[in-house]
């Protein structure tokens, strides 16, 4: 059952969220997990939606009972997770799922579910890492600095994943992850 779980991560910036969104568009058989975080909404975020936003003490009593697939704190300062329920009844429903989640937490969906595929999405390049994350213009330079400290560690679990997409091209590497999942 859980070989239709799909499990995504990748540094910073690399565009998970832009792959996902061109999945979501294109492939209607294949259903996004929403995460949880304690960080604030960016513009245009819609809770429920994009992520169930949580305060650091509601998230906390999330993962004390156990309703947590797996969390992590980014960045060193907010946590996010997997809320393990919809994800348990989307895959008896049948449905093909993909986990946006942090390179902390692969191990941790690794171990609860094993049959899991995991997916490591790679930039074509650090300089282009480096402009997409300054081209979001969503973080300040300092945040910007603490991403890419992150980003580094996280490079260098690649070889951690099952496979290894490069997002050279949002529908090329779209394409490649949707292959996965459907193998």
């Amino acid at each position: 059952m859980s070989n239709q779980l799909l499990v995504i991560a990748g540094p910073t910036a690399v565009g998970k969220g832009t792959v996902i969104a061109h999945i979501l568009e294109n492939y209607p058989d294949v259903h996004l997990s929403v995460s949880a975080t304690t960080r604030a909404p960016r513009p245009g975020e819609v809770n429920g939606f994009d992520y169930f936003f949580l305060t650091h003490e509601q998230f906390d009593q999330a993962i004390a009972a156990g309703e947590m697939l797996e969390y992590a704190v980014v960045h060193g300062v907010n946590k996010y997770g997997t809320p393990k329920a919809p994800v348990v009844e989307a895959l008896k429903r049948g449905e093909k799922i993909i986990l946006e989640i942090d390179v902390q937490g692969v191990a941790q969906v690794k171990a609860a579910m094993p049959d899991c595929k995991t997916v490591f999405i790679a930039p074509p390049s650090w300089e282009e890492l480096v402009r997409r994350l300054q081209g979001r213009g969503t973080e300040t330079p300092q945040e910007q600095a603490r991403r890419l400290e992150t980003a580094k560690a996280e490079l260098a679990t690649q070889d951690d994943f099952d496979y290894v997409v490069i997002n050279d091209d949002v529908a090329s590497c779209a394409r490649k992850v949707v292959d996965l999942i459907q193998a």
